[in-house]
C-alpha cells in the first residue's frame, strides 16, 4: 500500500486528527499533513515513534514500514 494511505489509515483507525496525532508522534501538524498528502515522508526518528504508537495501541506496524521502505517523493512506489 502507499505510504500516506497507511499514515492516515493508522490515524483515523484511531480516531485522530492530524493535531492530535501529530501531537503523540511529537511532530508538527504540518508534518503530518504533508506525509498524508505524500509531499515527504516520516524520518528514522518519526517511524520509530509511529512503531511505539502502533505497539502502544496494538496495530500491526508492518503494513506501513513496507510502505515506508518503498517510498518515492509523490507517493509512487520504487521500481
Amino acid at each position: 500500500m502507499i505510504l500516506k494511505e497507511e499514515i492516515k489509515r493508522l490515524r483515523t483507525r484511531c480516531f485522530l486528527t492530524q493535531e492530535n496525532f501529530s501531537k503523540k508522534l511529537n511532530v508538527a501538524f504540518s508534518t503530518v499533513n504533508r506525509w498524508e498528502q505524500g509531499k515527504s515522508k516520516p524520518n528514522l526518528v518519526a517511524m520509530k515513534n509511529i512503531k511505539a504508537f502502533c505497539e502502544e495501541n496494538h496495530i500491526d506496524y508492518t503494513d506501513i514500514e513496507d510502505a515506508w521502505l518503498s517510498y518515492k517523493v509523490g507517493g509512487k512506489k520504487n521500481g
